[in-house]
């Protein structure tokens, strides 16, 4: 190898915050970094089939279980303003260990919970854990997998996140049913899940932040000059995705006892669970194609699934709640595999894990707003009138976000995300 390559090969590692001739970790660190996102994205979802029993046990209405969903968004808002700075200021490990400190004391709430308010705090406790995940435990990914894995970096990041999300309400759901106890058990074995997770962080060789950054530390987060594009790109996919996916998670079980006449929390998990095994699976077919295809595909995904969410509560249609389901767990997997693959090869490594939380503020306000508005709609006029407004509304918003890729894709941002043909940098 040349004196100029090998030169060259250092000072990438350098802005990645590698110490000088430090050998790559090995692949398999690579997918253990993933585990943590993983391991919070379960507790994420694991309390969506088990609505249903606080509902009958507490006493809340279709609204108030909107407003206790969008507790968890607003956690993750809030966390996403400082957890992405301080993790590029200070260290991956400094954000992530805290973070599954109160993922762990959230668990041990929803355990026992007996009140609307024990509920609400358990929410709004996850979403902080969930939004430091989302910025420092992704960008945490690219660190480990250093400046020649970053395509398997977005991948595992993004997989990771759908997987645990899909697991935790399929998990929540089968244990709810089969084993005495149901709230308790269930969150009992997601202890143990945050526990190993600790684990995996406090041995992750991710390297130590190369700059001390500037600027305040609470801030609303944002991308680097010139990265702009990229963030307009994935925000335009991604947010209509999931708030596709957050709708389900949070009426979906009322929609499959309305059209169903089930309260079953193993088809309730089992529906969430397929949907983000449809978001997971979709990353790994399409992953080796151009950011842009992704993300046009997204949003058609999207488009289709909120048309088959107003065919299905109109027609009573359990089949196309489903589909409506699959689609909008295709929709958000795309949205956040190109989003995320143009912020990893765009970013500067000292900047990833600000512009990773900037991606998911633009994705979760109208994923938090939207439903929440569904719920009340909902109440006040009939579940069948509150869905379909708000597929119709997101179709709108599906299409405007394929219309944007259409325009801004085409024009120069085959250029704007490092335009490297070897790290599968083109749009």
């Amino acid at each position: 190898m040349s004196d100029s390559r090998i030169m060259a090969e250092e000072a990438i590692r350098a802005a990645a915050g590698e110490r000088p001739g430090a050998s790559p970790a090995p692949t398999w660190w690579v997918w253990l970094a993933a585990w943590p996102v993983t391991a919070v994205f379960v507790l994420s979802n694991a309390a969506t089939p088990l609505y249903v029993l606080w509902q009958r046990d507490i006493g809340f209405s279709r609204g108030t279980l909107t407003v206790i969903f969008a507790c968890y968004i607003a956690g993750l808002l809030g966390s996403l303003l400082v957890s992405g700075v301080v993790s590029d200021r200070l260290g991956r490990k400094r954000v992530l260990l805290p973070a599954l400190a109160l993922a762990l004391a959230a668990s041990g709430i929803f355990a026992t919970a007996s009140s609307v308010a024990a509920l609400i705090v358990a929410r709004l406790f996850t979403g902080v854990a969930v939004g430091a995940v989302v910025s420092a435990g992704m960008a945490a990914v690219t660190d480990v997998a250093g400046p020649a894995r970053k395509r398997l970096a977005a991948l595992l990041a993004s997989c990771s996140m759908v997987f645990g999300a899909g697991l935790g309400p399929l998990l929540a759901g089968v244990l709810s049913e089969l084993l005495p106890g149901p709230t308790v058990t269930v969150f009992a074995v997601e202890t143990v899940l945050l526990v190993t997770a600790v684990l995996a962080v406090r041995r992750m060789p991710v390297p130590r932040p190369a700059t001390p950054g500037t600027g305040a530390w609470v801030r609303l987060p944002r991308v680097p000059h010139g990265n702009g594009r990229q963030l307009i790109l994935g925000v335009a996919v991604f947010a209509p995705g999931i708030t596709a996916t957050s709708f389900v998670l949070s009426l979906g079980p009322s929609l499959l006892s309305g059209l169903l006449g089930t309260t079953s929390r193993v088809v309730a998990g089992a529906m969430a669970f397929v949907m983000f095994l449809a978001a997971t699976g979709v990353q790994l077919a399409v992953q080796r194609l151009r950011r842009r295809t992704i993300l046009i595909a997204g949003a058609v995904s999207t488009t289709i699934s909120m048309a088959a969410l107003v065919a299905a509560v109109n027609a009573s249609s359990v089949p196309m709640l489903v589909a409506a389901a699959l689609l909008a767990g295709a929709g958000q997997g795309m949205g956040q595999l190109g989003g995320l693959s143009l912020l990893n090869t765009g970013v500067p490594p000292q900047h990833l894990a600000e512009a990773n939380a900037a991606l998911n503020v633009g994705g979760y306000l109208p994923a938090g707003a939207l439903p929440v508005a569904a719920g009340y709609l909902s109440d006040a006029i009939g579940l069948t009138g509150g869905a379909t407004v708000f597929g119709a509304v997101l179709l709108g918003l599906a299409v405007i976000g394929g219309l944007v890729v259409l325009g801004m894709g085409r024009n120069g941002q085959e250029r704007g995300d490092g335009g490297s043909r070897h790290g599968g940098g083109e749009c």
